[in-house]
């Protein structure tokens, strides 16, 4: 675990909208040790982007993180604000 630089822990992720809330991305789990290359890939609509824009911080304002932990270095992204 202390390898680990990037944890992304049973993300959760819907979008509101006009009808109602679409579920984009259900219990996604995955690490990254310090060195190594991660290649996300899958069909179209799968979720690759809305899971890389979760980690980066760059959601839709029309997004709802339901649940779930990204830890990089040791530290929950979802639980600092973006001043930090």
């Amino acid at each position: 675990m202390a390898d680990n630089i990037l944890e992304v822990k049973k993300l959760k992720i819907s979008f509101r909208t006009n009808n109602g809330t679409v579920k984009a991305i259900r219990d996604i789990s995955f690490e990254l040790k310090r060195g190594e290359t991660l290649a996300i890939v899958g069909e179209s609509g799968s979720g690759k982007s809305v899971t890389s824009k979760a980690i980066l911080g760059i959601l839709a304002s029309n997004a709802i993180i339901e649940g779930g932990e990204i830890i990089y270095n040791g530290q929950d992204l979802l639980k600092i604000t973006e001043d930090d």
